[in-house]
């Protein structure tokens, strides 16, 4: 790898005049590029190693238009920036290219660039490396993204698993506090160490897919990788851009889908990542109006540069192409949307029209989704979109956003707030419960109980909830029972199937030492029972999207603070009943009015016994009588146990 040239010497391509060996750049490319339609850049763009007439070697490719002079430095010319000089090709694209022998996997480099005025100096991680050193250093690295894959037959099927029409109960993943090594000095677990134990775990616990916290490379350990300077590689704190394949691998092989959390409204201002890359606002806008984030002190990426676009398209499809992934959380798209996101009077630029809305963003975020479902049509892209922005999930030829599916925050803030309320004063709060089913199917809904609700001073799920210790775990398998009957997928921070009791720590594990009390361990159990409920009924989970799924028994017994509903399938024989009483009274002869008669058997009763309740509950079912209740001709006499939800099947 020794090659420390004594002068200043441009890289040259080993490659005779109109070659083109994959990972060089074409006219078509370029074209592409600055059309903003180029959607595989990593294939030309970044540290490609291969083997010319000249021997094996790395194609370095940068885009630098602002740039005086390029370089690359590395550990193999001393990081010397006069040895290896990159040539700016004469089409003006602004990328700057080069053939360096000897120079292979597992080589550090940057990219040195001087700007056009002479007033910028700097070294610069590559945009598109696919490995990065472990932070704090900050090098990017040559790497060859080769495994042998062996999910084979979730690929080939993984449509079934990831339809609109399916069950979905996500696990959502810090991977670096998920489980830790005290024996160790407290380490996280590697990719390779994580893969047995999380599938495994996944798998007893019911979650059809797992969803990670970002894993792009990102210099600050306490965004939770929300402020990526990698966005080609997953962090090396873990493993190698392979470990994190076999992570996603092995999960496969266990019939676990994976989604990856993925960031592009912001990116940090490290200086060694994109923030002004080549002595000008090249991947952000340059007034800070539209190109700074005032809440998160980070850059916002320039969704009307052409590169731009193509530069984060292409890395959306690099996840779902190199890494198998099923799926993409997009964070944050409400901050994309609007011009004034979180920001005062005077501090934004309306758009050509006058208005809030980000034109731009919008048309990016349409170009993202027809891009990732053109090519994959078996994934999914998920919206976290925090406003009432119409259409976030239909499809762009209606005027959507394209979206498969979006987060229901209206539902989180409405529910946890009512949860969190006595139950003496619920009551009075009835209408937060209940306001989500009148927009539950404008949109293909996720009901997120996310890593958001576990931190910065709210504590965690079980903290939320009131009363003493009995009715605090009695109202937390109460959410999640209503959560599982309510329309919608379901999305559950880990932690929470446990009922963990303090707030999450990134910098720790989770607390696991609970489960030795029968509490948390009911819990948990409750959690396995709802999410074998869910795949096992498809009146839970095939209509979700439908008002034909849901039909409301009651509504409106808010003096009680209960209430009732069916779910349907689209076979006829597909009901449920689901009945909650959010008070801690027990109630006897409650009558419910059900469509037809026959015995009703009742599947889950989150105060069993077993979960750590009273064990209060209906001997297994009851008869449904000719009685009408509910604008229905039978109906049955429940016992309704407290902070208690049934589920019965007729």
């Amino acid at each position: 790898m020794e090659n420390k040239p004594t002068r200043e010497d441009p890289i040259r391509t080993p490659h005779a005049p109109g070659s083109n060996p994959a990972g060089l750049l074409t006219d078509y490319d370029v074209f592409l590029f600055k059309q903003g339609n180029h959607t595989l850049l990593y294939e030309k763009l970044g540290a490609h190693p291969m083997s010319g007439e000249g021997g094996a070697g790395t194609y370095f490719a940068v885009w630098a238009p602002n740039a005086e002079r390029v370089s690359v430095v590395g550990d193999f010319n001393g990081w010397n920036p006069s040895a290896h000089l990159l040539e700016v090709r004469k089409d003006e694209s602004g990328i700057w290219e080069g053939f360096l022998p000897n120079v292979g996997p597992g080589a550090l480099y940057k990219y040195h660039l001087i700007s056009r005025n002479k007033r910028f100096e700097v070294k610069k991680g590559d945009p598109f490396a696919f490995g990065w050193e472990s932070p704090p250093k900050t090098s990017s690295v040559v790497w060859d993204l080769n495994h042998d894959w062996n999910d084979q037959d979730w690929m080939a099927n993984r449509k079934r698993q990831n339809a609109l029409g399916a069950p979905l109960a996500i696990y959502e993943v810090h991977l670096g506090s998920w489980r830790r090594v005290p024996e160790e000095g407290n380490r996280s677990l590697t990719y390779r160490e994580m893969a047995p134990l999380l599938a495994a775990y996944v798998k007893e616990m019911g979650f059809t897919h797992v969803e990670f916290l970002p894993v792009t490379e990102h210099p600050f350990y306490g965004s939770w990788g929300y402020q990526t300077t990698g966005y080609f590689a997953p962090t090396r704190r873990y493993g190698t851009p392979q470990d994190f394949m076999v992570l996603i691998d092995h999960l496969h092989q266990q019939g676990i889908g994976v989604i990856l959390d993925w960031v592009p409204s912001h990116f940090p201002s490290d200086e060694h990542g994109l923030a002004y890359f080549d002595g000008t606002h090249l991947y952000e806008h340059a007034d800070p109006r539209k190109g700074f984030h005032p809440e998160w002190n980070s850059y916002i990426f320039n969704y009307g540069r052409n590169e731009v676009r193509a530069f984060l398209i292409s890395n959306a499809l690099f996840w779902l192409e190199k890494y198998h992934l099923d799926g993409l959380r997009v964070d944050a798209v409400a901050s994309m949307l609007y011009l004034d996101y979180a920001r005062n009077e005077g501090e934004w630029i309306p758009n050509v029209h006058g208005g809030r809305e980000n034109l731009e963003a919008i048309h990016f975020l349409k170009q993202l989704n027809e891009s990732a479902y053109g090519k994959f049509p078996d994934i999914q892209i998920f919206a976290e979109e925090s406003t009432a922005w119409p259409m976030v999930s239909r499809p762009t030829f209606v005027g959507g956003l394209g979206f498969g599916m979006k987060w229901n925050m209206g539902w989180m803030h409405d529910t946890l707030a009512y949860i969190s309320e006595d139950p003496l004063y619920r009551k009075y709060h009835h209408n937060q419960l209940t306001f989500s089913l009148w927009y539950a199917f404008t949109e293909n809904f996720i009901l997120p109980l996310s890593h958001d609700e576990a931190v910065h001073g709210k504590g965690s799920l079980l903290g939320k909830m009131p009363g003493d210790e009995w009715q605090r775990f009695a109202n937390l398998r109460l959410l999640y029972g209503y959560m599982y009957g309510h329309p919608g997928k379901k999305l559950l921070f880990m932690g929470g199937e446990f009922g963990q009791v303090r707030e999450w720590k990134h910098e720790e594990s989770l607390e696991w030492h609970v489960l030795q009390y029968p509490y948390h361990c009911g819990i948990q159990q409750w959690l396995k029972d709802l999410n074998r409920l869910y795949r096992m009924e498809p009146a839970l989970y095939g209509l979700d999207f439908d008002a034909q799924g849901f039909e409301w028994i009651d509504s409106n017994d808010w003096e009680q603070s209960v209430v009732s509903f069916l779910r349907k399938g689209k076979n006829a024989d597909e009901i449920l009943l689901v009945v909650c009483n959010f008070t801690p009274v027990s109630k006897h002869h409650y009558r419910v009015g059900v469509p037809r008669g026959g015995f009703w058997r009742e599947l889950l009763n989150s105060d069993a016994a077993v979960y750590g309740g009273s064990g209060l509950g209906n001997s297994g079912g009851v008869e449904a009588a000719p009685v009408p209740a509910h604008q229905r001709s039978h109906s049955l006499t429940l016992t309704l146990p407290p902070l208690g939800a049934l589920f019965f099947k007729g």
